[in-house]
């Protein structure tokens, strides 16, 4: 789920923290991607007629058609992608699951109702409703990016943090999830909709956490309650609190504490019993996350195993052969030549002659000395206009 209405909050206070932009101006980056998160959304992005995509025994393929040509799209704009994988849930995030799963039981039923009764549109969108990935689903993800050549990690609990505490340490430029609380994990940069479909058309959202904070005034543990206060994954909502009213809570009574001393003295909100908001808060401040430092978050990009790729997703899972050898020749060319412009553009300098060296001395020269002589112009001009005399009206 991430913050609720947080988008908004910022879009409408900190509009400077929120970059619009092409694919391509992500070029030579290493990124960090919640790959629960993506699977997700090729699970409900790539269907037809209602039903996933399947194999010729039955078995679904969405996630990993999604996962295969995106992240080709990807490497093909010069990234070097790392998927993170959500280890188990905290504890406090049980409510929220059970919740999840009441709905998509919920909607199960509804959308075979639909099938009787209601319009397609009814059916594809309680059919949305029901997906989830499934450990299967994780697992096979895991076999497709080592057969490319695209490395992984499984977090201790969630991707989000995890993804966070390498854009924190520098291993990568940037998370990229749906999940807002990327943000409120601390990640200084988040990427959304880096794995949308090219056919979508949908520009990539960066935004910056120093300037979110900036925008907002607000010192990082104050956007902490904010958050919680707009809705997260590990807390009930406060009933009536919205993100205008969320918003000028905190930035009123400076933290989550005083704002709870307040809702308990007002006839106007009422807290959802047993709110365990410093527990959310630690869980913002403190994930169970490995260190960057950690071996397990030492990664490398290796050339694609071609014979396992055309047995996995060609013998397999039905997958058209050309397509995966072709996807298989790209993940090859495209990896090694966006390393070789990063190392060419940012360690290989060419040496100048010493005729460039003396030439660029001279130009350099040429230009200060114009720079001197324009002052001197100007200078003299404005005493010129102070000693002429005025004329008597």
């Amino acid at each position: 789920m991430g913050i609720k209405h947080l988008y908004q909050v910022l879009k409408d206070n900190c509009p400077d923290a929120v970059k619009e932009g092409e694919i391509k101006n992500q070029f030579g980056r290493k990124v960090a991607i919640d790959a629960s998160m993506s699977l997700y959304s090729f699970l409900v992005a790539v269907r037809s007629e209602g039903q996933q995509l399947m194999s010729e025994t039955g078995e679904t393929t969405s996630h990993l058609m999604g996962l295969f040509y995106r992240t080709l799209r990807i490497v093909d704009n010069g990234i070097k992608p790392l998927y993170v994988f959500d280890g188990a849930p905290p504890k406090l995030k049980s409510g929220e699951l059970a919740k999840r799963f009441q709905r998509k039981s919920e909607a199960q039923e509804a959308q075979e109702e639909a099938k009787e009764t209601g319009t397609a549109e009814d059916v594809e969108k309680f059919s949305r409703r029901t997906v989830r990935v499934t450990r299967e689903h994780n697992e096979e993800a895991r076999r497709l990016l080592k057969l490319m050549g695209v490395p992984f990690i499984i977090a201790p609990t969630e991707a989000e943090a995890q993804c966070a505490v390498l854009a924190r340490a520098g291993k990568v430029y940037a998370a990229a999830s749906e999940d807002m609380d990327t943000l409120t994990f601390n990640s200084p940069v988040l990427l959304r909709k880096l794995t949308f479909a090219e056919q979508r058309k949908e520009p990539i959202q960066e935004i910056h956490l120093d300037k979110v904070l900036e925008g907002l005034e607000m010192e990082y543990e104050q956007f902490i309650d904010l958050c919680i206060l707009l809705g997260c994954d590990y807390v009930d909502p406060v009933k009536g609190i919205g993100p205008k009213v969320a918003l000028g809570l905190i930035r009123e009574y400076k933290n989550l504490e005083s704002v709870v001393e307040h809702i308990k003295t007002s006839s106007k909100y009422t807290l959802p019993e047993d709110w365990p908001y410093k527990e959310a808060r630690l869980l913002f401040l403190e994930p169970d996350v490995r260190q960057a430092d950690d071996p397990l978050c030492d990664f490398k990009w290796e050339n694609p195993d071609v014979d396992g790729l055309v047995k996995f997703l060609v013998e397999e899972k039905g997958f058209s052969e050309d397509r995966v050898r072709n996807g298989a020749a790209r993940l090859q060319k495209n990896l090694k030549s966006s390393q070789q412009a990063r190392l060419e553009g940012f360690f290989k300098v060419k040496e100048k002659t010493d005729e460039e060296k003396a030439s660029l001395k001279r130009k350099n020269e040429e230009k200060v000395e114009a720079q001197k002589k324009q002052k001197k112009a100007e200078a003299k001009a404005k005493k010129d206009a102070k000693a002429k005399p005025k004329l008597n009206s």
